[in-house]
């Protein structure tokens, strides 16, 4: 005989098995600094991505499981293909990216037994810092609208603190990155991240056309050794990112 599960408590489990899924990953910063928004990820890894490209305009990074949330990510670029294709290349929004990607993770968590365990971040950078727009959407499909700052995955709220501390607007590139580095060491007071351990790309306002770039590990090196204060050095682009290409 089937025990009965309250629809309450099912979806009281379904949220508890995917936060603990999210927290077990390593997190992921996400903000706004003088000429665009700066990602930073806790990742080793040269080879799975937890930051990529999805439009001109527009960048997505995720925590979590990495198969799940590739497979949003793919999603995501050929919605962004199809639609400025079809209509124009302005058309294609994080806002419309971020409706379709909740109602594909709300559908997922209320009519599949197990919920994606991700967390993501859409982010599209306008002419200004007051035109920036930073989604955050949960394994549920819940959107939240971010500004300044954000971070998720791993200890997200040991993280989120020192971000507080340490944030302020308009941040040049070189302090930005600082921030966002010395806010995941927040996680374990031993830890010291290089610039090895990390993945980190910005989307830049003053850039023609596509706008995301990773910065290689040498320019990540650079920056966290730079002076504050120090006039920056010429940027390096290791990779023009994996979205969708010119058309």
């Amino acid at each position: 005989m089937p025990f009965y599960v309250s629809p309450e408590q099912q979806m009281k489990d379904k949220a508890d098995y995917a936060r603990k899924g999210i927290a077990r990953g390593r997190s992921v910063v996400v903000l706004q600094y003088e000429d665009g928004i700066l990602f930073v990820a806790d990742n080793p890894s040269r080879a799975l991505h937890k930051i990529s490209e999805i439009y001109d305009r527009i960048a997505f990074a995720a925590v979590g499981k990495y198969n799940e949330f590739e497979n949003l990510r793919l999603g995501g670029v050929r919605y962004a293909d199809v639609n400025g294709y079809q209509y124009d290349r302005r058309d294609v929004t994080a806002r419309g990216l971020a409706n379709v990607y909740a109602q594909s993770l709300g559908t997922i968590f209320t009519e599949t037994n197990k919920p994606y365990e991700v967390e993501l971040v859409v982010a599209e950078v306008g002419e200004s810092a007051e035109l920036d727009q930073i989604y955050r959407l949960t394994f549920d499909g819940s959107v939240a609208d971010e500004h300044g700052f954000l971070a998720m995955g791993g200890q997200a709220d040991a993280v989120s603190q020192a971000l507080k501390e340490r944030f302020g607007e308009g941040l040049p590139l070189a302090e930005a990155l600082r921030v966002a580095v010395r806010s995941l060491e927040a996680q374990d007071s031993e830890r010291r991240l290089e610039a090895r351990s990390l993945e980190v790309a910005v989307l830049d306002r003053h850039r023609e056309h596509r706008l995301f770039r990773r910065l290689a590990e040498a320019r990540v090196s650079a920056l966290l050794s730079e002076e504050p204060g120090a006039a920056s050095v010429e940027d390096e682009v290791e990779d023009g990112g994996e979205g969708s290409p010119e058309s």
